[in-house]
């Protein structure tokens, strides 16, 4: 019988938490976070959605909305952080500077953060604000997946060609420790090692063995 992954259950149970403009509005620091950033048009909200079953980051035709850290609880010590969109012409420079020194703060500062799911557009991927992502997380030894996202808007053979490419850009210019997949929300493509990735930086990846042995 094939176990399920034990973060399957939390995150159809996530509720929404509380959004902070500041670092300290954000919930007390302790148990474990997983953050999801992205460019405003990078398929954040939704990649968030599909994962969780739930309308609980939200998507909008305007790239950009996602203005505030916002909170999503799993459990009690458990927490999904959806993160400011960013690259979007429209939003106002000074509104742009708030969000890049408060999550600069709320990166380089948060003890319970434990990894950093970063998207990129598989059309459009490697973008400025992608590469000081990959540039932080190495520098600050964050553990980093990256889902290549709106997968479905190529064809398999034309979406694996990119993700064999950016694998290979990533190994070159920032080593092995970032790991990298296929992901398409309309089509819920990739959730299965996104769950895994979820488990094992929340410690819950050895839950479903422990079970099998009783």
């Amino acid at each position: 019988m094939q176990l399920k992954n034990p973060i399957l259950g939390l995150c159809q149970q996530s509720t929404f938490m509380l959004s902070a403009a500041k670092v300290d509005q954000c919930p007390d620091d302790e148990g474990f976070e997983v953050a999801f950033a992205g460019r405003s048009n990078a398929g954040k909200s939704s990649a968030l959605n599909t994962l969780t079953h739930a309308s609980l980051a939200r998507t909008s035709k305007t790239p950009g909305r996602t203005q505030l850290l916002n909170f999503f609880k799993l459990d009690d010590d458990r927490r999904l952080v959806d993160l400011p969109g960013y690259g979007y012409a429209k939003v106002p420079i000074p509104l742009k500077l708030h969000w890049q020194r408060h999550l600069e703060a709320y990166l380089g500062g948060r003890e319970s953060l434990k990894g950093l799911i970063l998207m990129m557009d598989i059309r459009h991927p490697m973008t400025d604000f992608d590469l000081l992502m990959l540039d932080w997380a190495v520098a600050s030894g964050m553990p980093m997946h990256i889902l290549l996202t709106k997968a479905d808007k190529l064809t398999y053979g034309a979406a694996k060609n990119v993700l064999l490419k950016v694998q290979a850009d990533i190994r070159k210019g920032w080593g092995d420790a970032i790991s990298i997949q296929l992901f398409s929300a309309p089509k819920r493509m990739g959730l299965e090692d996104a769950y895994t990735v979820l488990a094992g930086w929340m410690e819950l990846a050895d839950k479903g063995s422990e079970v099998a042995e009783q």
